[in-house]
């Protein structure tokens, strides 16, 4: 009787772990709901594509209807073209609680012919001053490009094109914070943020170059979703290919383009901005990145 008891126990385990995870690709309309501006978001007939506008008026965001716990979330992005100043492109992990977690890419705009600024950040129990820019090695508005987030129990990693760009590792048995237990929706966003977006402010939103437009598709979120209970978000399954020791750090491969992006395209680092910090860097500045 106990090992019937037990065998239950297994297979129920395993059947809400394997429920727990999602994996979607393509329907806005089914897995988003729009969080402002309706007027401003356009989406295709088959739901597989979406765009947002940006006027004077307003800009335009959608949220998942579904938090997670760990996953991948890739998402296809064609940024706003021409004169963009001002402008700022949200695709980002949010919590939305007061101590909040928050694991961003923020796409700030540019002049017309200058490269495009990609921001990261991460923000773990309410505390952020992590940001890295770099430059994109490509014209980010000539045509689609895949931006993925890659979060596990041991690490964070944004990624372009399957190109790892940074790597936030899970140093908190030294003391450093990492978004561990909180759950996440995926919220995208485009709006004005002239204040600060564009050499540091200077350039502001030109009106008369708008409306701004940015455009999304194949989106792929492939996640535990969140049924309040971390257990089944951190268990080692196939369900949950992303606990995987080979996942607890990148490959030789990937280190090598890390790497590359780091020596050519870095542009600022904040474990590097010793004035920002007065000497005094964050700790996990002093422990490896990957």
């Amino acid at each position: 009787m106990m090992k019937t008891i037990v065998f239950i126990c297994l297979v129920l385990n395993a059947f809400h772990v394997a429920f727990s995870s999602l994996v979607s690709v393509g329907d806005f309309n089914k897995d988003f709901f729009v969080t402002w501006s309706p007027d401003h978001v356009n989406t295709s007939s088959d739901g597989h594509e979406r765009s947002l506008r940006l006027d004077q008026q307003s800009g335009a965001g959608f949220a998942s209807n579904d938090m997670f716990l760990f996953g991948q979330i890739d998402m296809q992005i064609k940024l706003v073209p021409g004169h963009s100043a001002g402008t700022v492109i949200g695709y980002y992990l949010t919590s939305d609680q007061p101590n909040r977690d928050e694991i961003d890419f923020e796409f700030m705009g540019n002049v017309s012919g200058k490269p495009y600024i990609l921001q990261t950040n991460v923000f773990a129990d309410g505390f952020d001053d992590r940001e890295e820019r770099i430059y994109l090695w490509f014209d980010p508005t000539k045509d689609f490009h895949t931006y993925s987030i890659l979060w596990n129990l041991h690490q964070i990693v944004f990624l372009v094109d399957r190109v790892p760009i940074r790597v936030y590792k899970n140093h908190a048995d030294k003391g450093v914070a990492f978004p561990r237990w909180q759950p996440m929706s995926l919220k995208v966003s485009l709006w004005n943020g002239e204040s600060w977006a564009t050499r540091g402010g200077h350039d502001k939103v030109d009106w008369s170059k708008g409306p701004f437009i940015a455009s999304f598709r194949n989106y792929k979120i492939d996640a535990c979703v969140w049924k309040g209970n971390p257990r089944f978000c951190r268990a080692d399954s196939n369900t949950n290919w992303w606990n995987k020791e080979r996942f607890n750090g990148l490959t030789w491969y990937q280190r090598r383009l890390f790497r590359w992006v780091r020596k050519y395209h870095l542009i600022y680092d904040y474990c590097q901005d010793n004035q920002r910090f007065k000497n005094s860097l964050p700790k996990e500045c002093s422990l490896t990145k990957f």
